[in-house]
């Protein structure tokens, strides 16, 4: 009985020792803010093509709402930054194989994405609306209307996603320029760009002769955007977090916003009549 008992111990003994272990290993498992800190180096993934979000300017430098963003949480944090140009699905497969420590490039901070990585603060708030010819307006006057017409944009996207569920026919893209995209709308390739509502008016501003429009009172899903990081980094994430929200609370993000939007979209808008519509 006694021998019996002593081995119990042991047993029990080793179960604690190996639920203490691996607590430990947990804990020391994410030392994303360690690694970044050590290298001295922040590498984002981003498009490079997301106009106003990240594009390269006329002096052929990579800049951007979020390209800015990021650029200040680095400068604040004492290191430097490196980004690495992807497609959407390139830069979520970037993060997932860890060669990049987070994704800025106008991202959905949805239920969806929350399933499969830690979502930042809040840095913009929008809403969706459609780009459409400025002749006929593309044959469309509400969502249902997308019915059976072309929608442009890349894969995976939330914005493809409702026009799919509104019946319209996909039609992607890898990593175009906002040009190719407005232009073949202008042309009859397509029909539609559904993305984000600041994104399509700075982009329609500044591409003022390629005949397409921004569709009157037809918006959808109030949204807010932000970066994208591996599920388990908790610790940079917890970094950036800080970050940002001492750079809502000084005025910075207000600042840059207000450089690429002509507004503030670190503050919710104020929109009537935005339907919701469920993506996910």
């Amino acid at each position: 009985m006694k021998k019996n008992f002593i081995v119990l111990l042991l047993l029990l003994g080793g179960v604690l020792t190996a639920c203490t272990n691996n607590e430990e290993n947990s804990a020391e498992e994410d030392n994303s803010w360690q690694n970044v800190e050590e290298e001295g180096q922040l590498t984002v993934a981003t498009s490079g093509t997301l106009y106003p979000s990240s594009f390269y300017n006329d002096d052929n430098e990579l800049v951007g709402y979020d390209v800015d963003v990021a650029k200040e949480v680095a400068k604040r944090l004492d290191v430097d930054i490196e980004f690495e140009e992807y497609n959407v699905d390139g830069q979520i497969s970037s993060l997932q194989n860890e060669n990049t420590d987070f994704a800025a490039n106008d991202f959905s901070l949805n239920s969806d994405r929350e399933e499969n990585f830690l979502l930042s603060s809040p840095i913009k708030y929008s809403f969706a609306s459609l780009i459409v010819r400025e002749e006929d307006d593309s044959g469309i006057a509400s969502l249902e209307d997308l019915e059976g017409k072309k929608a442009a944009g890349e894969p995976n996207t939330s914005y493809m996603r409702a026009a799919e569920q509104y019946g319209a026919e996909l039609v992607t893209y890898d990593n175009a320029t906002n040009e190719q995209y407005l232009t073949d709308v202008a042309n009859g390739r397509t029909d539609t760009v559904v993305n984000d509502y600041y994104l399509q008016k700075m982009t329609t501003e500044a591409l003022p002769d390629v005949p397409v429009k921004i569709l009157d009172d037809v918006y959808f899903n109030l949204d807010h955007n932000g970066f994208l990081f591996e599920k388990e980094h908790e610790a940079l994430h917890e970094k950036v977090n800080e970050v940002l929200a001492e750079m809502k609370d000084d005025g910075t993000l207000k600042e840059i916003s207000e450089e690429y939007f002509d507004a503030d979209v670190s503050e919710k808008p104020d929109v009537e009549n935005i339907e919701q519509v469920d993506v996910e």
